[in-house]
């Protein structure tokens, strides 16, 4: 309780506590009525004569009509057959909007959201109930009607239609989280948008769809404290936009004016607070920092459509994402590291990329802020707040983390080292897998031994606790990046591993040939429990040994063989395979590794060889 107290504050603690008491008590239900508030009535000609502009209609987003798209016609029948994609990797035949279609768990939706609990070992990950009811997939069927010139709005509304006869107002599981709510909502504002003159949008069908809104939002309006004190990441930023957005998308809600200051307000703040100066998030995630490009992009549209503007601060942190994003990419591929906490969110699917490749979102937030299209980063970069050191140079890409924890840790993956090459990255982050799992899973991937770092015996970096909570957070860290005559050098250290006794430090150095792609890494522990060996350990990709070569040594100069453990690889949100996992270990403390193209080990290990520590 002291470190929670000490590490996520005094406001946390509080709203924490407060909400567990309303939900204990019953006052959450008080407070979140099963009855609708009805709305004062107003036409869809009322507000199709408001002529809103809505960023997120695909007629409005700069698409090139393409009748050539087959994964788009393949994705389109399957929706028909009532068949959806989860998390960019497996499709699933969805009856309802409450099974689990991993393990067909089924939630009672009649039940207050409340009184739902998320965690039981029966009913499985909820984010497979959630995932459908986001309602993303509604921009393949957009999609395919702007490139093949159909009218799909009949099926649109009458999946719409069915969410809302079968969620009645804050009963069942998709009333429990307010971001996927704030999402859904968008998607169907979208939807609104893109059929607003088809015939198939009767006065009755808008009425329904458009109360549905309004309940939802009340809702997100309600809650919006919650996520702004205790939650505080993307979700926050994903409801305070939606107060702003439908505040302006539907002036003829009561609440609107309101929703839309306060929204404007508050995610200026939450955008001033996530995004730290430098451009780095504070989730630690690339895909969560995509997620937040995304919504930056969505703000900066909305108010332009409205003819206002975000406070500076928005658009500078956007473009400083923009940097950090474009110098961790690889610039064949398009891809980032699998770094950091990944649930498969891609809120609104524009194109035909792989769920991996950021360039679409990067270009789409270029675009809206006016950035220069032919920017190029550097060949060595440094994000001080964050905690990233990168270089990049000879289609190699090496990426390096050691940050100071201002905010909660959601992985302890410290020193982690991503290495690219030619496109391919040949030494992985092993992701994410699951927010809630077996407990073995949970360790691997959130913990040490998923990254390309080093573990001391079976211990992390920190001390795991309950759910999304690290004890013992890394408040001492150092790094630079620096340029030699023949190669390149990074250079951090961290002290950790408080729960193994005190004073404790990781130190590594990376040095990347300017010549080959040839990288040697040095890693010292210090004051680690001698009883303790050292792990240092690796990722490859599963062709890695067929073109590089790898040797390992101790402060002694002798050789250390690894040993092939069992691995885990989880490319997308709810998946994994095995892969090797390559560890070499030492009481010596001290690990040296050459990662050499195959043959140049032998002729050019040493010839930029930096000083051994001493």
């Amino acid at each position: 309780m002291i470190q929670i107290f000490k590490n996520m504050g005094f406001r946390y603690v509080l709203c924490r506590i407060w909400h567990e008491f309303q939900r204990g008590t019953g006052l959450l239900m008080l407070r979140f009525p099963v009855h609708r508030r009805p709305l004062p009535h107003f036409s869809k000609e009322d507000w199709l004569d408001q002529n809103i502009h809505f960023p997120l209609d695909p007629a409005r987003t700069d698409l090139i009509q393409n009748t050539a798209s087959s994964s788009l016609q393949e994705r389109v029948e399957h929706i028909r057959r009532n068949r959806f994609l989860f998390f960019h990797n497996r499709w699933y035949t969805v009856p309802d909007w409450h099974t689990n279609p991993e393990n067909g768990f089924k939630y009672n939706k009649n039940t207050h959201w409340s009184a739902i609990p998320t965690l039981p070992k029966e009913a499985g990950d909820i984010k497979y109930v959630w995932e459908k009811s986001r309602f993303c997939f509604l921009f393949d069927l957009l999609r395919y009607d702007y490139h093949f010139q159909k009218d799909q709005s009949e099926l649109v509304f009458a999946l719409i239609l069915d969410w809302i006869d079968q969620n009645p107002v804050n009963r069942g599981p998709n009333w429990i989280c307010s971001q996927e709510i704030s999402l859904r909502v968008f998607n169907w504002t979208a939807a609104l948008h893109y059929y607003k003159n088809s015939e198939t949008l009767s006065a009755e069908i808008f009425k329904k769809i458009t109360q549905s809104i309004y309940d939802q939002m009340r809702h997100v309006a309600d809650h919006i404290h919650f996520s702004r004190n205790v939650v505080r990441n993307n979700h926050a930023l994903t409801e305070t936009l939606a107060l702003y957005v439908i505040g302006y998308a539907f002036p003829q809600f009561p609440e609107s004016l309101k929703w839309k200051i306060n929204g404007k307000k508050w995610f200026e703040k939450e955008i001033a607070y996530q995004i730290y100066p430098d451009g780095t998030f504070l989730q630690f995630s690339m895909n969560y920092h995509r997620v937040a490009v995304q919504l930056l992009t969505l703000a900066i549209q909305v108010a332009e459509s409205d003819g206002e503007k975000f406070d500076d601060v928005i658009y500078d942190r956007a473009r400083k994402s923009l940097r950090f994003l474009q110098t961790c990419q690889d610039d064949v591929s398009g891809w980032l590291p699998n770094y950091g906490n990944n649930d498969g969110a891609l809120f609104f699917p524009l194109a035909d990329t792989h769920f991996r490749d950021f360039r679409p979102q990067l270009t789409a937030l270029s675009k809206v802020i006016g950035d220069d299209p032919d920017f190029k980063p550097t060949s060595i970069t440094a994000f001080e707040n964050g905690g990233y050191y990168i270089v990049r140079d000879q289609n190699a890409l090496t990426f390096l983390r050691c940050g100071t924890y201002t905010n909660r840790p959601f992985q302890a993956d410290h020193l982690h080292l991503d290495l690219w090459a030619n496109g391919k990255n040949i030494m992985r982050d092993a992701g994410s897998f699951s927010y809630n799992t077996e407990g073995k899973w949970t360790k691997y991937f959130n913990g040490s031994a998923s990254h390309n770092t080093v573990m001391l015996g079976d211990f992390d970096q920190m001390k795991k606790g309950p759910r999304f909570i690290w004890f013992g957070w890394i408040k001492k860290t150092s790094g630079f990046v620096t340029e030699r005559v023949n190669a390149f050098e990074i250079e951090a250290e961290f002290e950790g591993f408080y729960h193994l006794g005190k004073g404790i430090k990781h130190h590594r150095r990376v040095t990347k040939s300017k010549k080959w792609h040839q990288w040697i890494i040095e890693d010292r522990m210090e004051n680690a429990p001698r009883h303790l060996p050292m792990h240092q350990i690796w990722h490859p990709c599963p062709d890695f040994f067929e073109h590089y070569d790898m040797i390992s040594s101790d402060k002694e100069g002798s050789i250390i063989e690894f040993e092939e453990t069992e691995g885990w690889y989880s490319g997308t949100y709810g998946s994994k395979e095995f892969c090797r996992r390559l560890v070499f270990s030492t009481f010596s403390g001290f690990i040296r590794t050459v990662i050499s193209e195959k043959g140049l080990y032998e002729t050019n290990a040493h010839s930029f060889d930096p000083p051994i520590f001493s």
